[in-house]
């Protein structure tokens, strides 16, 4: 079957079974590498990619569902060279150790701000609530977002 999925503001089109994965078609099929693979059950928050804004995870969405839709892959974050102000906040913050569970909290962050631009710390706690990271840098992950809501508003960016 033939999909035609907008991911990154490209259009891919793709001869899929219909069992695939979004995460294995990233990941598998089109190189983006940025979506990480974690537990395949919808816990650990690292597959999280945003679907129309809001954050979904890749490892339990079937791609064949997802046509017509506008999904976001940290890789399409980044406006060409110049990074997101969620990523350079994550970076200025030392919000970033090991990074595997990083794209997934930078979008799942994205998702947050877009909804709520000045998210108090325990909305932040929320809204990262399905997001695990393994090396518990909460604290440093939660300033980063803080950091980034305030980047945010001030320069009107989304």
């Amino acid at each position: 079957m033939f999909v035609k999925l907008k991911i990154n503001k490209t259009v891919y089109t793709l001869d899929l079974m219909g069992h695939e994965t979004l995460l294995e078609v990233l990941r598998d099929n089109l190189g983006l590498t940025g979506t990480k693979h974690g537990c395949d059950e919808a816990e650990c928050g690292a597959c999280t990619v945003l679907v129309n804004g809001k954050s979904v995870l890749s490892c339990v969405s079937l791609a064949c569902d997802l046509e017509g839709e506008e999904i976001t892959t940290i890789e399409g974050l980044a406006q060409g060279d110049k990074l997101h102000p969620l990523q350079e906040a994550f970076l200025e913050k030392g919000a970033v150790q090991c990074g595997f569970c990083i794209p997934g909290m930078v979008l799942s962050s994205k998702a947050l701000l877009d909804k709520n631009p000045s998210p108090s710390k325990e909305e932040i706690k929320i809204g990262l609530d399905g997001n695990i990271c393994r090396c518990a840098g909460y604290q440093k992950i939660f300033e980063a977002v803080e950091s980034a809501a305030s980047e945010l508003k001030k320069n009107n960016v989304k």
